[in-house]
C-alpha cells in the first residue's frame, strides 16, 4: 500500500522528463542511476507483490524495488477485471499472510520458514478494491508499525501510512530477519535519496541523507550522484 509524508518541499518539479530514457533496472534516468549500489538480498521469507496496473508503470513503485533486490520475490500485475489466479501466486505447503491494516495482530514467535507474505502495492483506494479478491487466499495480518515514513517521494492525507517496502521492513524486523531488514532498508533509502535528487529537490535530499544509513554505506556512489553534469 502507498505512502505518507507531508513535507511540502517534496512537491518540487521533476527534472526527469517524459521522453528521458530510464535505466531498465532502477527506473531512474541514467544521470541518477543507482544500480551500482543495488545488491541482491538472500531472504528465507517468500514474498509476492500484487502491483496494481497503474502502480506498475510508476518509477517510484517500492513494490518493484522489492523484486529487483530479492531474487526469490515475485511481482504480479493486478487488474480488477483480470486479477491473477490464486494458483499463480500462492505457493503450496506455505502459510500465507496478506499484510493489511485491518488484519489480525501479528502472531508471536513465528518462523519465516514455510511462510509466504503477499503485499498489495497500490494506492489506498486501489488496495481496498483489491482486497476482496486476495483475502480468501490466506490470513490478513497487520503489523505494529510506528514512527514516520521514510518514503519522501509521495504524500498521503493520513499520518501513519507507509510504503509497501516499509511494510516489508517492519515484517522482516518482527520475524528476526535483521540482516535482511538492514540490507533492504539501504536499497530503499538509496532509491528515495536518488529520487529526490532527480526531482531537483536538493534541500530535501540533503535533509534526508543527514539521518540515513545510506550516507556511510555508499560514499563513492553518493559522490558520483552529487557531481554536476548536464541534464539528460
Amino acid at each position: 500500500m502507498m505512502n505518507c509524508h507531508t513535507h511540502t518541499a517534496f512537491m518540487a518539479r521533476s527534472v526527469i522528463y517524459a521522453s528521458t530514457p530510464r535505466c531498465d533496472r532502477c527506473r531512474l534516468a541514467p544521470r541518477w542511476c543507482i544500480c551500482a549500489g543495488l545488491q541482491n538480498i538472500d531472504c528465507s521469507l517468500r514474498v509476492d507483490v500484487l502491483i496494481h496496473h497503474r502502480e506498475f508503470v510508476r518509477p517510484t513503485s517500492t513494490g518493484r524495488l522489492i523484486t529487483r533486490v530479492i531474487p526469490t520475490a515475485r511481482h504480479h500485475q493486478f487488474r480488477r477485471e483480470t486479477p491473477p489466479a490464486k494458483e499463480t501466486v500462492v505457493l503450496p505447503d506455505h502459510t500465507v499472510w496478506i499484510l493489511h491494516p485491518r488484519g489480525e495482530l501479528l502472531p508471536a514467535d513465528v518462523s519465516p520458514k514455510g511462510l509466504q507474505v503477499i503485499l498489495l502495492d497500490a494506492s489506498w483506494p486501489e488496495a481496498a478494491r483489491m482486497t476482496p479478491t486476495v483475502a480468501p487466499w490466506g490470513r490478513l495480518v497487520r503489523l505494529p508499525m510506528t514512527g514516520s515514513s521514510r518514503y519522501w517521494l509521495r504524500t498521503q492525507e493520513l499520518a501513519g501510512n507507509y510504503s509497501t517496502v516499509e511494510a516489508l521492513l517492519f515484517l522482516l524486523a518482527a520475524l528476526g530477519l535483521t540482516k535482511e531488514e538492514s540490507q533492504l532498508r539501504l536499497m530503499f533509502e538509496l532509491q528515495v535519496y536518488a529520487g529526490l535528487l532527480a526531482r531537483g529537490n536538493k534541500l530535501a535530499a540533503v535533509e534526508y541523507l543527514s539521518t540515513s544509513p545510506v550516507r556511510e554505506a555508499f560514499p563513492e556512489l553518493l559522490r558520483q550522484l552529487d557531481l554536476k553534469r548536464p541534464r539528460i
